[in-house]
């Protein structure tokens, strides 16, 4: 541990380095102001797929690390979850009923077939007749008509209901607002048949459809707005997927069975055990074979790297990190943001903070690559839409403190701290996560970065928030935060309306803009079935958020697994067939190493 810390402290200080122009290393002729260069690793040269070629035993237990260091918060039902630690719980014993391809899209490959009609607006989804819940209660059309049912109600209390393709739904207006006791645009044919028809065609079907049904026979006595804390979801959850949870240790471990009915044929593994672990002692985990598989810390592959008795593979992630302002707040009664909060009201405030921000020294000196400088919020890993031509807030203090003085504020006590245009001292409050050994180094280098151009940035509370407590402060509009530092996983789904959206609950920062509503209404119009005319629009919005920076992106993000040896058919290839079902185990006992 303390290894650890100094590390991380020596990575604090070669990138603060970076922020000040200062150096940390000196030589017997003085200061030097050279820093070594940072060893770099390139995500597209790590393999997809594990390789093992020995034969899959019959049965096998596999033990999964969940890293995190906080517990998870047990809302497992795609419909309520917000966290991403509930959705590596979720994979195992539940799942949509669509298959995708390299491109997201879906197939027929999966529980379900779909066909889409000429017009684009109508979808008749079928469910094959093999497809049970792990009661053995079939999955039913109406099964999946209750999801949207639930989430289109107005006691619904997740974020789901943001999505345009389920605002899009015919009628779903009217049942939403209590006007209509079911959606006019859902029809159960029969009972392994449903028709979904849209306002106007929307090119997301293909990618972002809702396909997480859920059993309407075990949760229809639960009063909707109760549902989300509900036992039926949190203690004892079912799913259709390739295990049943046998045992839950509330926000430490899950305990997985063979689902032997799976519609896709039986599961190689006999079980999965599911247990949280520390990002600080991921790695002796590994190499002890206490867990066989686990999402591996970036900022700690160098030290891992070489590592005997585990495998790595990667890819880069749908995924960004950002740093949001929080302009206003959600509006419950009338679903939706209202950006009323004057703080950050100025956009050359805005642009001087992303400006002020070293994110290529931060990738380089803390991921060694394995993140690197955002440009936009659309990631590379959507290469049909992300425009690499944008360049971005690169770092550039004299910029930042030009725009600052250009919007006001200015240092009128010489203290070397910037006053507000009304010479009223300027503090801003910074809510950072905690997590891992390099979450306070990262914050106090956001911190040091912004007080190098003028600004006086503190903690919210004085301390970084657990996980948790962290998107609770966010999600609730809590008046303490001014700005924070947080991450998105963007789903398959290459349409931002989700995340940035004026109905949209999880734009967080509570950002609204005419031209914004215009692009992302556009993004999924029907005219956006055309490619290029949907890369040109999203080109366009690109630059307009570049411009308005609500948020400010600052690293996309590689995804990295370590897989013990022993384990066999584990991708992170989007394109890979393979699934949960197919993964297994060659051998009684992990390998561990020497």
């Amino acid at each position: 541990m303390k290894r650890k810390w100094l590390a991380a402290l020596a990575a604090l200080l070669l990138v603060l380095a970076g922020c000040t122009g200062k150096s940390d290393t000196t030589s017997g002729k003085g200061n030097n102001n050279e820093k070594p260069a940072a060893q770099k690793e390139d995500i597209s040269k790590f393999p997809m797929t594990v390789k093992n070629d020995g034969k899959i035993i019959d049965g096998g237990v596999l033990k999964y690390g969940l890293v995190s260091d906080t517990p998870f918060e047990g809302t497992l039902s795609y419909a309520f979850y917000t966290g991403a630690p509930d959705a590596e719980i979720l994979q195992f014993f539940d799942e949509s009923l669509f298959r995708t391809n390299g491109d997201y899209e879906i197939t027929n490959d999966g529980a379900a077939t779909y066909e889409l009609s000429d017009d684009k607006k109508t979808m008749t989804i079928r469910i094959k007749d093999n497809v049970n819940w792990h009661d053995g209660q079939p999955v039913t059309a109406e099964d999946l008509e209750y999801a949207y049912l639930v989430i289109g109600h107005k006691d619904y209390t997740g974020v789901r209901y943001g999505n345009a393709l389920i605002q899009g739904i015919v009628g779903m207006e009217e049942y939403h607002s209590g006007k209509a006791d079911k959606i006019s645009g859902i029809k159960v044919i029969d009972k392994k048949t449903l028709t979904i028809t849209w306002k106007q065609a929307n090119p997301s079907v293909l990618t972002g459809i809702w396909a997480y049904p859920l059993p309407k026979h075990y949760l229809k006595d639960i009063p909707i707005k109760d549902l989300a804390k509900s036992d039926k979801i949190r203690k004892n959850p079912i799913g259709f997927g390739p295990f049943k949870v046998k045992k839950i240790v509330p926000g430490e471990s899950v305990e997985f069975v063979r689902n032997d009915d799976y519609w896709a044929g039986k599961p190689n593994l006999e079980g999965v055990i599911l247990k949280v672990v520390s990002p600080q002692v991921v790695l002796q985990a590994l190499k002890k074979g206490e867990i066989d598989v686990a999402e591996f810390p970036t900022d700690q592959y160098l030290n891992a790297k070489g590592t005997k008795n585990i495998q790595f593979i990667g890819r880069v992630d749908l995924a960004y990190n950002y740093i949001g302002f929080k302009l206003g707040h959600w509006d419950a009664k009338k679903q939706e943001n209202v950006m009323d909060n004057p703080k950050f009201q100025n956009k050359k405030l805005r642009q001087a903070m992303a400006y002020a921000i070293n994110n290529q020294e931060v990738a380089d000196r803390l991921y060694h690559g394995l993140r690197f400088p955002a440009n936009t919020l659309i990631p590379p890993s959507f290469p049909g839409y992300h425009d690499s031509s944008i360049k971005g807030y690169t770092y550039n203090p004299e910029k930042a403190k030009q725009l600052l003085d250009e919007a006001g504020y200015k240092d009128v006590d010489g203290d070397g701290l910037r006053e507000d245009p009304n010479g009223k001292k300027f503090k801003v409050n910074f809510l950072a996560m905690s997590g891992g050994d390099i979450a306070e180094p990262l914050a106090k280098f956001y911190m040091q970065c912004w007080k190098d151009v003028g600004l006086d940035v503190q903690l919210v509370d004085g301390r970084l928030a657990e996980f948790n407590s962290f998107y609770d402060m966010v999600e609730k509009d809590d008046p303490k935060v001014d700005v924070y530092a947080a991450a998105w996983a963007t789903g398959t789904d290459v349409d931002p309306y989700g995340l940035y959206g004026r109905n949209a609950m999880f734009n967080y920062s509570r950002w609204v803009n005419e031209k914004n509503d215009e692009l992302l209404e556009k993004g999924h119009s029907e005219q956006a079935f055309d490619k290029e005319y949907r890369r040109k629009i999203y080109s366009e919005w690109q630059k307009l958020m570049n411009e308005e920076v609500p948020v400010i992106p600052t690293l996309y993000r590689s995804v990295i697994y370590a897989v013990n040896n022993r384990v066999a058919n584990f991708t992170v290839d989007p394109s890979s067939k393979l699934t949960w079902k197919d993964v297994g185990v060659t051998s009684e006992q992990p390998e561990v190493e020497q």
